[in-house]
Order: C-alpha cells, then structure tokens, then sequence
C-alpha cells in the first residue's frame, strides 16, 4: 500500500520536483518504506510517490517507474492479486524484479491502460503518464478500495491519495463546498464525485481519467461497471442448485483469499467473531501452514464488547489471537487524531475502534485482510429488513392519503405532540402509554408516510438530518445515487434495490474510507477479498433466497462457514461496531462539545444555523432524545475545520 501524487501544470511555471516533493511528504504515513519523484519540465509534468513495502522489497519495487519501452511512467498504490497470471500472459519478458508494478507496466506496453485495467483483479489507484501521447490517466479499483482525489488548483490539474496532499500544494486556496457539508449531515460522509472542497473531486469506483493538458476538461469513462454487472447477474442468474452454489461461492472466495495471502512481510487478519470475519479467517486457515496471526479489541462494556465471541472462534480455528482491551480514555484519546487521518468530515462512529485494531495489528504484521463487504452483497445489514416491514405496511395506504397525513402530522412540531401526548396520556390504554418523544416518533413515521417509493424510504431511514439545507447556511444538497431516480436500479425485489444502493455509495464512500484511512494512518495495508470483483459479480447472480432466507441474513456465506465452525460458536445478535458515544457526550466529551457547539461560535463561523444544533444538543443533555448521530456529524465537521 502507498501514496500518490502529482500534477499537470504550465511548463516553467512551479519548482516540479520540490513541489511533488513536498506533497509526497505528506503520504509519509501510507508508505514509509521510500519515496520518489519524477518530473519532465516540457511537459510540466510531475509524479510523486510514497511506498509501503509488501511485494518486491528491493530497489526494483521504487517508484515512480518507467516501463522498459520508456514510453510510460506510473505511480500506484494497491496491489494486484493476479499479476503472476498477467505475467504468464505477457509471455517473455526481461524482468528486472518481481514487483506488480512492474507487471502492470508491461501489460501497458504490450495491451494499453484500459485492457491492462480490465485483466487486473485488485486494489488500486494509480497514475499512469504516456510520454508519447502526452497523456495522463488516473484510476481507480473497481470497488473503490483505494482512494483518489483530482481537480484544479489556478491553471494547474492536481492529483493525490489524500486531501492533505493537495493542500501541500504551493498557493492551496480552495474553500469549502457548502453543499458538501448538506451531503455530509446527510449521510455522515461526503458521497463521490464530491469532497468538502469546491473544485476537487474524488474518482468514482471502476474509472479511468484522462486529460493532455492542465486546464483540458477531464475525460471520464468506466472501464467496470458496478450496474451493468448488476443487470448481467440478474439476467443471467447461477443455474445450478444451492449445494452447487455454495460449493462454487466457496471456491471463487477461497481462490481470492489464497491470493491475497501473498505477501514479502507479516500478514494477518481481524477478526471480530461476526460471520464475515470469522469465514475470511476460517478459509485463510484452511489454506495455511502456520496459525493464521488474528486481531481483535475489546471494551470492558458488555453491550459493545465482541472480543468473547471473537476469541471463541479463534480458538476453534487455531489462530495465533491477539485481543486488546481498550477503555474509554483509550477510545476518547483518538479523538483529536480524527481530523488528520480522515482529512475531511467523517463521523462513522466506528472510526475509532476501526482505528484501535488497525493500531494493535499494525504491531505485529504490515497486512491484515478485512470481512468488508459481506453485508452489502449477501443482505447483511439488519435496515434491510426493518425497511421491508415499514415498505409493505404504508404501501397498504393510497399514495394520496400518505402523504396527506404526513403533512398533517408536521404541521405541528415535534414538541407541541409531546406537550398533547403527556395531557391525554392518563386516559390511553397501557400499551400506548409507553417510550419517550412520542412527537419526534411521530415526526419519524410522518416521514415514512410521505414516502414514494422504496428508495426514498430507503434514503431516509438511512438519513442522519432529514433536512441539511435547513441547517446549512447557503448549502443546497446535491442530487446523489440514493435520491436520483435516473440512477436506480430496475430489479426484481426491493432487497436488492438497497443492497445495490449500499454498494455503490455507503460501501465505498463510508466503510471503504473508514478501513482505509484507519489503517494507513499506521502504515497497516489492508485487503478485502469479499470485494473480488468475481465474488461481486457471482453475487449478483444469486437469488435472494440465496442470500436472505427465513428472516436471516447472508444464507450462502453462513452454510460456507458452518463447514468450518459450529453454528453454536457463531450464531448471536448482529453488533456493530460502535462505542457509547451518546452517553460519552453527556459526560466526558460534554465540555469539548460544548465549546464546538458553542451559539456564538457557529453564529460567528457562519457554516450552520445554530437553532436546530441547538435544540437536538439541548434535548440529547436532557435524555430527552439520543442524537448522537446527528450531533457526532456537527462535531466532526467543527473539530476538523478548527483543525485546518
């Protein structure tokens, strides 16, 4: 895993190599191992590179490289699991190293950048300049594992890992993207193509970019397509029985891990005890000599803590378990490292404890593989099934009377419901007599009611604001995948709508990152090999009922792994994996967020209107209501801008 950067200016108009110097410098984190720069002044062109060492530890893995026709120069960060077999392809080649790198370059020699992307299965994004052409491309993984930032700063076309890089860059002047900072309240991370700054973009999953000339406009094309892989599987769905279908499910996933395995340093894996975690462990042992290295952490907190079920399964299994107990300090401490290694408002919780394991494997291997990916593809996600039952329940009402009790329901706000609610309370029977807010529930349901269709149901369950433009000053949320109906999906059950809808945004733009940066911040590289893009595409041509199946979810990855370990050992409650961060911020975190949250600040700071943050933070002090999510999105924000 590494970092790149680099960029396209007028040529004689920057110090190329200090520049890119400079950004690189920035990576030290995502490779520690080396760093390079190539530049050409005619072109104005420069490539810069940071490297953590995993294949090829040898001055034949440095970068930037140039391919042996001289015509192309790369910088990558990623790994390609399949370059022996694209070796063997290439048939004849001098090879100076054993390097994917190198391999990636000579496939660019010998096919082009497209078909080279189009035969890799891996993670990466990489930078690619054609010499001959004049010609830079930028891509990005299929799935969006690695990240890519790009855009314009002045006259010139800028590129990197991470946002700190670009903001490495000398004269760095962009300001924020208010309608950025909506999406982010919305969602608690900021969809692709966006990023919190105007004018720089991250590249979307299965991408190439291509442009001659810093002030060109960007020519985008998708060399893999996460709907058109979609369509294919449900036009062509797995014909044989579901024994069959388990059997080749096993053997894609153990052929994808056995190629992750590959690796010229400590290797090792997380394990949480959940059934994704456990079946990447359970297949890795299986195919391994030695006790695979396992990692988990605990918290002293029953609720929270996954670290027994995690040791259960280790055991079984035989791995070589290292578990780390964390307190709330420990968590709390991370906080103020959060605006750093995330480089732009995230507030997905479970950065931290992500983060902490990152921390504790990093001690002792330099990769770790991940069980990502499991709930988007194989109906994971316990949402799925609590927006079905919600789905079927208002559909039973004409659109018209929905959305005409909706409206009825919010003409009154929240409060004035719970004011009316406590008068009639003594006359109600028992059973309505229960739960606090009954007006912010009702709010809630009003919500559902004004609903269309499955997919802005879907948006708004998933919604941390329902209304950022509200709070936002001079903020208008753009459209995105989850509301614009154009982009999706024309499938046959509403399950896989949402799953699709997962895939393709909270997928890569909220876990991906999360994992990402979390684990770069300590130089730990990590791979998923549940994002295969043959394990995606088999997916896809699953039924449902391969996948959920009398109300429980992941059907065919759960029979896989009971070949491995008992269903006893297994079989438990979904958790997430979350910290206490509600009741943290009505203790120890209350003063830090006070100060963030402060009225006369954010009047001052001019980003929000401090009247609704106001009032939810008000209310969470009270017990009145949990808005932890909600509230975690401001702070983020407001810890990171005072970072900048």
């Amino acid at each position: 895993m590494c970092g790149i950067a680099g960029f396209i200016s007028a040529p004689g108009t920057l110090d190329l190599r200090t520049s890119a110097g400079i950004m690189a410098d920035t990576l030290a984190h995502r490779g520690p191992d080396d760093s390079g720069v190539w530049t050409d002044e005619s072109a104005g062109i420069a490539l810069a590179h940071r490297r953590l060492a995993i294949l090829d530890l040898t001055i034949a893995g440095h970068q930037p490289m140039a391919s042996d026709s001289g015509r192309y120069v790369i910088v990558f960060n990623g790994e390609i699991y399949n370059h022996l077999e694209i070796r063997e392809k290439l048939g004849h080649v001098a090879w100076r190293g054993h390097s994917d790198t190198e391999t990636l370059l000579a496939a660019i020699d010998a096919w082009d950048i497209r078909r080279t992307l189009e035969e890799s299965i891996g993670m990466f994004a990489l930078a690619v300049w054609d010499r001959k052409e004049r010609r830079l491309t930028l891509s990005r993984d299929r799935m969006g594992e690695k990240p890519l930032y790009y855009g314009r700063l002045g006259r010139t076309f800028v590129f990197a890992s991470e946002l700190k890089a670009l903001r490495a860059f000398p004269g760095f002047n962009a300001s924020i993207n208010r309608d950025a900072v909506a999406l982010f309240l919305r969602h608690n991370y900021i969809p692709a193509p966006w990023s919190i700054y105007e004018g720089i973009f991250k590249a979307p999953p299965g991408t190439m970019l291509t442009l001659t000339a810093p002030d060109e406009e960007v020519c985008r094309e998708y060399y893999w397509s996460a709907h058109d892989t979609v369509l294919a599987g449900r036009a062509h769905p797995f014909c044989g029985d579901e024994h069959e279908a388990v059997d080749e499910l096993e053997n894609i996933l153990k052929a994808a891990i056995r190629s992750q395995m590959v690796a010229d340093v400590p290797l090792g894996a997380f394990l949480s005890g959940g059934l994704d975690s456990s079946l990447i462990v359970a297949l890795m042992q299986a195919q391994s000599t030695q006790a695979v290295k396992t990692f988990t952490i605990g918290f002293h907190e029953k609720i929270y803590n996954e670290a027994a079920h995690a040791k259960a399964v280790a055991g079984h299994l035989g791995t070589e378990h290292t578990e780390l107990y964390v307190t709330p300090e420990e968590c709390q401490d991370v906080i103020p490292r959060l605006p750093a290694i995330y480089d732009e408002p995230f507030s997905d919780s479970s950065q931290i404890p992500t983060f902490l394991v990152s921390e504790l494997a990093r001690r002792h291997v330099t990769v770790s593989l991940s069980g990502d990916g499991g709930d988007e593809l194989f109906g994971g996600y316990n949402r799925y099934f609590r927006a079905m039952k919600l789905y079927r329940r208002i559909s039973l009402f004409p659109d018209a009377f929905r959305r005409s009790m909706a409206r009825a329901v919010t003409m009154l706000p929240a409060s004035h419901w719970d004011r009316l609610y406590a008068f009639v309370q003594p006359a109600l029977p028992k059973r309505f007599r229960q739960g606090k807010n009954p007006g912010s529930t009702l709010h809630n349901l009003a919500r559902s009611l004004g609903t269309c269709t499955l997919e802005s149901l879907y948006l708004s369950l998933m919604s941390h604001w329902h209304d950022p433009d509200s709070v936002v000053l001079h903020g208008r949320e753009p459209g995105t995948a989850m509301s614009d109906p154009e982009r999706w999906l024309d499938c046959d059950t509403h399950e896989h709508r949402m799953m699709y809808l997962d895939q393709t945004t909270y997928l890569p733009d909220d876990i991906l990152v999360k994992v990402d940066r979390a684990a770069m911040a300590v130089s730990l590289e990590t791979r998923i090999p549940l994002l295969d893009y043959r394990i995606v595409e088999f997916a896809w041509r699953l039924p449902l009922s391969m996948k959920i199946r009398s109300n429980q979810s992941k059907w065919a990855l759960r029979r896989i792994l009971y070949r491995y370990v008992p269903s006893k050992v297994l079989e438990r409650p979904k958790m997430g994996f979350g910290i206490p961060i509600d009741l943290w911020l009505r203790g120890p975190l209350r003063e830090w967020a006070e100060g963030l949250l402060d009225e006369t600040r954010l009047k001052q700071e001019g980003f929000f209107h401090p009247g609704p943050i106001r009032a939810k933070w008000n209310e969470h002090l009270s017990g009145q209501n949990n808005w932890q999510y909600p509230l975690w999105d401001v702070l983020m924000f407001q810890a990171w801008k005072a970072a900048q």
